[in-house]
């Protein structure tokens, strides 16, 4: 007995209504079987339609099919495709953000730092040879695990992981941190506070008179924004004054340490 198969697809044809709907499969004379989602009778053959919006068929000889039987076994699925989204590159304030909360240290100041000490350029190198953004000496770089002091990440991250060290290692004093970071440590314990080095008191000096700078903006906006919303809303207004916390108590003198 001779099966023959013809495959196509439907462009408005008109049809019978003889009509099978549900998941479906034929069996055949022959042992095959065809599983289908509906079926329904052409002239001389049963045209098997393998999807549910019949854009794809075959076409059976009636004669052929010995009876129809419910498809019981669960549907394949087809496996997922994940579509990998690339990342949108963080920005240096991004960058740096996520650095200082990682290691404790206000963005402000990590960004004053930088700003003395390159001026945000990432490719710059100073005479006697540092590198980056915040001017990793080769060595320091390379005992904080800097392979590529030229790499704006790299070089943020061991930068501020040496200030954080800094800082602990003098007891959270800024100033000695800063000089410590600008002339060694080895000149601040030397000198028992900063040393007595131009470069290193105006370095020390511009830092904390820019950081401090950014936190008086910020305390500027903040008292507008809360000024403003007391404006808007009278009946919420408290006569109780809060003072201002003020960053002027983290700049001494350069000298005076």
């Amino acid at each position: 007995m001779k099966l023959w198969l013809q495959f196509g697809f439907i462009f408005g044809l008109a049809i019978s209504p003889a009509v099978a709907f549900g998941s479906e499969l034929a069996v055949l004379h022959n042992g095959f079987s065809i599983r289908h989602e509906k079926s329904e009778i052409v002239g001389t053959v049963t045209r098997l339609y393998l999807s549910a919006d019949r854009t794809g068929y075959v076409d059976i000889p009636t004669s052929e099919i010995d009876r129809f039987e419910k498809d019981l076994a669960p549907p394949v699925l087809a496996p997922a495709i994940k579509v990998a989204v690339p990342e949108r590159p963080q920005t240096l304030n991004e960058v740096i953000d996520t650095i200082g909360d990682r290691h404790h240290i206000d963005p402000d100041l990590i960004n004053s730092v930088i700003h003395a000490e390159s001026g945000f350029n990432a490719r710059a190198v100073s005479p006697k040879g540092a590198q980056g953004l915040m001017q990793l000496m080769p060595h320091t770089a390379s005992q904080l695990g800097v392979a590529n002091a030229f790499d704006p990440k790299s070089n943020v991250e061991g930068g501020t992981r040496y200030l954080r060290e800094l800082l602990e290692r003098y007891n959270f004093d800024l100033v000695k941190a800063l000089a410590a970071y600008n002339a060694g440590p080895h000149r601040v314990e030397q000198y028992r506070g900063v040393p007595p080095y131009y470069e290193t008191r105006a370095y020390v000096a511009s830092i904390i008179r820019d950081f401090n700078r950014k936190k008086r903006a910020q305390q500027k906006i903040s008292a507008a924004s809360k000024s403003k919303a007391v404006t808007s809303q009278p009946q919420l207004a408290s006569t109780k004054k809060h003072p201002e916390t003020s960053a002027s108590q983290i700049e001494p003198l350069p000298g005076s340490h």
